[in-house]
Parts: C-alpha cells; structure tokens; sequence
C-alpha cells in the first residue's frame, strides 16, 4: 500500500475508534485520555521512512533523531519508553512536542555503513498504554571520510592488490597437487579446475612482478603438471568441476555432475597454454611444455557433441552420460570452450558446431540500448561480470571481431552496462555508487549465487570491477580506492588473501571467505591492463591462432 493511501486508512480507521478509547488517568478529558496509541508515520533526520521499509545514508554526526506521529492525541504519560525498541545496542531519550509528536533522539554514538532498526510492537507497556498500530523501520548510516589504510600511489595499491591476492593460489594452494583449492571455506582438499587454470595464470605474474622466483614458480608448475598428466581422472580427456587435490580422483559436483565439465577444462588448459607459451627455455622447461601440449591434445572435443550434433555439451558422465544435457551456448563465460575445441590439432570441431551451437546462428546478439550503452551480445544488462573475464584471462580481446561482436566493445560496454546500473541503484541499495560497483557470480549471505542487474540483492562483489580493470581503468581504479581506503577496514586482509569475496552494506554483512574463481581474475586482469602479459603470450599459441581464423575472428592492430 502507498504511504499516502495507508495514511488515509488509518486515519479513518482510528478517527472511528478514537469515540471508544478509555482513560490512563482518572480524569474527564476525553482529548488526551487515551490509553491506545496508534503509529500513523515516521520519519528519521526528516526524511520519511515507510512501513518495514529502510532509509539510507544517515549522518553518523549529529546522531539520528527519530520523529514518530501518532494518529491521534494521547496522554504523554501513556507512552513509556519502552514502547520503541531500538537495535545495535542504541538509547534514546524522547519527549512529546505535541500530544501526537513525539521526538526521539539517539544517544548512543551510531557507527558508519552500519544498519539499524526501529520498532514500535504492539502491545501493552508499564504506563497503561497499549500500542495497537505499531511501526516497523529502518536506517543504514553513511560512510565516514576517514581513510582506512594510508594513502599510496595508484601503482603500489595495485602492486599491493596482485601480491596479496597472489597468495591464495601459491600460500593456500593444495600441498599435494599445487592445484587451487576451491575456496577457504570449502573442504581443504577439494581444488576445482577452472580456478586452478586462473591461478596458473596467477603464477605466470607472480613470477613477473617478482613475488617469486622463476625456478621456484617453475617447480610450481611442474608439480601441477605432474600430477593432472599422472594421477588426475579424466573424461574422453577432459577433467571434472572438482577433484581430490591428493589422489586426483573426482569429487562431484552435485547430482549427475560426476564426470567431465567441459567448460572448466578449457579454463584449466587456458592457463595451461600461458604457462606453456612463457616457460620457452631448454630442458627442463621444454619437457614442461610438452606435457602441457599432452594435456591440450588428449581432449576429444569432438565426442562432447553428443553424436556429431552442431553444439558442444558442458558435463559428461561414467555413469549418467550426457543425461545433464546442458549445451554450450552463447553469450556467457564459455566462448573458451569454442576457440581451444576449434584450435586443437587432434579432435578439432567444425565452424557449423560455432555457428549454431554457440552463437545460435546469430541469436545471442542483443543489440539492445541500456542506460545509454549499447549491449552487443547477450541477455538484457549483460549478465554477470564474470562473462567479461573468464575467457579474457588469456584471449586478448583488443580487435577481436567475427561477424557477431567486436569483443573489446562487448566487453567495455557490458562493464559500463554493470556500472550505470549500481549507480542508478533502483533497488535503493546502501552503498551502490559511481565509487561501490560490481555484480558477479559471489558468495553471498545465505549462500553464493550470480549476481547481475536482473539478479540483484544487494551484494557487490570486488572481482567484479576489479576484473574489469582492462575495460573501465578509471572507474575500476575508482572503486578500488573505496573498497581499500574507505571500507578497507571491513572488506580487506593483509593477512589473508587481500578482499574478501563480497558484502553486503545493507546487512552489515562482509564474506569471510575467498574463492578460486574471484581471487584469479582480480590479478590476472589487472595485470593484462597494466601489462598485456597474459594476452601477449596466450594469443602467440598456433592453436590459438588457428581456432581463431577458423572460427571466423579477425584481429585489427592495436
């Protein structure tokens, strides 16, 4: 119900009761001598807050003043402070201006990003009032001015930002396999696939920035590669979504998701083929390269079309075959799949397999205006940010085209897409801004899900516009200043893994977790804007090259 038509309901419902109301006091003056208080509205630091509804950004000084008008008049002395219930530990003080206004003002101090609540219940208090329309509301206080961390040159956060997200996929890495665990508050054991094809990638940099050595990175790797060529379970050459970081074996993913995962196979060799392409020396390096290209080669691509059919499949399994039946289709994270499954020199695919398969014969155009930016490919809004990251880890999108999209506008565009929606912030979320942007697949307060414009619950997750670095610099080195010198004290871990995965300003409520997928694309992004690196080796692979012109794609300088 509108407030204004709710305001009109209770006045003429409590206008009819107010001819029945008793006295507190022992007295004939019926004007003031109710013992029923009816909340009509309220109000906090002057700006009306609606039934169960919530109002953003308070100042934190002077602390709030809560306004709560009655319906009608009643004795003062009817109305206990107990009547208002404040949350957080606050206290108040209140006092009648007029018989059916009363002020409230907050004595505790309130702290900054912080929510509140303001309930009025019904019921009976120790004055003899009862309280028959109570109000429920709430307040989120805005942020402070106070810098967080002391400041430093956009370069050395950015360093900082690398080298400590560096760590989950070298310090948190699985003792056994060197694989990326899936995330800190999963079993220690579990290390998923695709995110270990970003922290291979992680480790390509690490090695450039000089957070380690290259001998030492190189050992890393080996260890890996050892242990995905000689104990890891493959599918017709293809890995699973998760496996035991000790034994290889496949640990499942839920239901019939027991077997091959197309799509983190092809992360997992992305990062596989950088690693190859920058370790170019002798010896023992060359025999690393050749067990990389083992790996790439032993993927039949070709039987994930289930029958020679025009798409590829995303999940096989020993025991329910392609029973998931979930084709590989445009436009999302997968376009991966496609350029490794074309480029490969043993099971390549066909261009019709790309053509209807993936890009649906030209159905995942958009096409489509969103706030004034034009979306090219894919659902309204664009999707999950993650679109714009997964397979750019290693293909350089600066020039792409094929007849479909340009991939560097798609990307660009999709990213300021994302932007513009937090910032109109329709839903009204705390902390949405031109500096407190980004929705992507995260964890979230009651689980994990994709977050996007058509999925938005209030969570902003720092992947998402870090990640997007490459696209919008400024305004992804926008939000990297706030998520680290405003709320850096919440979301920020020196001694972890850098940001956490996500949170959430509207519940007071910061992730204390961290995961594969989201530390990955935060480093290796970043260091394709600052550097190109991952880019300029991925692209010099001849598969690469080759899946590339016979899908179609053009590359124009840059």
């Amino acid at each position: 119900m509108a407030p204004n038509s709710l305001k009109i309901f209770r006045l003429v419902f409590w206008g009819c009761l107010v001819l029945f109301l008793f006295s507190c006091k022992s007295n004939d003056d019926d004007t003031l001598s109710n013992t029923k208080i009816a909340v009509e509205s309220m109000s906090i630091n002057g700006i009306f807050v609606g039934y169960n509804q919530t109002v953003n950004n308070i100042a934190l000084t002077p602390n709030p003043q809560i306004k709560i008008q009655l319906v009608q008049e009643v004795d003062p002395d009817c109305f206990s402070k107990e009547s208002l219930k404040l949350s957080g530990g606050l206290d108040y003080v209140y006092s009648f201006t007029d018989n059916k206004t009363i002020l409230c003002d907050v004595t505790t101090p309130v702290k900054e990003l912080t929510a509140y609540k303001v309930d009025i219940p019904e019921g009976e208090n120790s004055s003899g009032g009862k309280v028959v329309v109570g109000y429920m509301a709430g307040f989120v206080t805005m942020l402070d001015s106070i810098d967080k961390y002391p400041r430093i040159t956009d370069d050395e956060l950015l360093d900082k930002v690398q080298q400590q997200t560096f760590k989950y996929f070298w310090d948190f890495a699985h003792p056994v396999s060197g694989l990326a665990r899936e995330g800190t508050s999963h079993d220690p054991n579990w290390v998923t696939m695709g995110g270990s094809g970003f922290g291979i990638a992680a480790i390509i940099v690490g090695i450039e920035r000089g957070f380690i050595s290259r001998s030492d990175g190189l050992a890393r790797m080996q260890t890996i590669v050892d242990f995905l060529t000689n104990q890891a379970v493959t599918y017709h050459g293809a890995f699973p979504h998760w496996m035991d970081g000790r034994n290889g074996a496949t640990v499942s993913f839920g239901g019939q998701d027991n077997g091959a995962d197309l799509v983190e196979t092809a992360f997992l060799l992305e990062g596989l083929i950088i690693a190859r392409q920058y370790f170019n020396g002798s010896g023992a390096e060359e025999t690393l390269r050749n067990k990389i290209t083992a790996l790439y080669d032993a993927v039949d691509w070709d039987f994930f079309r289930q029958n020679s059919s025009n798409v590829l499949y995303w999940h096989w399994s020993p025991d329910y075959g392609f029973a998931m039946n979930m084709p590989v289709r445009g436009w999302n994270e997968a376009l991966m799949v496609y350029l490794l499954a074309a480029g490969s020199t043993t099971s390549s695919i066909p261009l019709d397999v790309y053509t209807h398969g993936w890009a649906r014969n030209g159905d995942m155009r958009n096409g489509k205006s969103f706030y004034g930016i034009t979306l090219p490919l894919g659902s309204d809004y664009g999707g999950p940010l993650f679109f714009a990251h997964y397979s750019f880890i290693g293909l350089d999108p600066r020039g792409l085209s094929d007849q479909y999209a340009d991939y560097w506008q798609q990307n660009v565009n999709h990213t300021g897409i994302n932007r513009a929606y937090c910032i109109n912030n329709p839903k009204k979320y705390a902390g949405y801004s031109a500096d407190c942007w980004g929705l992507t697949a995260s964890n979230i307060p009651t689980g994990y899900t994709a977050s996007s414009p058509t999925n938005d619950i209030g969570t902003i997750a720092p992947t998402a516009a870090l990640s997007s670095m490459p696209y919008t610099p400024d305004e992804s080195m926008q939000a990297l200043r706030f998520f680290y010198y405003k709320i850096g004290d919440r979301t920020w871990s020196d001694s972890k893994y850098g940001f956490y995965d996500a949170f959430d300003l509207n519940k007071n409520w910061v992730s204390n977790a961290y995961l594969a997928i989201d530390q990955g694309p935060i480093i290796c992004m970043i260091e394709n804007y600052r550097s190109g690196l991952l880019w300029n080796l991925f692209m010099t692979a001849p598969e690469v090259q080759q899946g590339l012109a016979k899908l179609g794609f053009v590359i124009s300088g840059h």
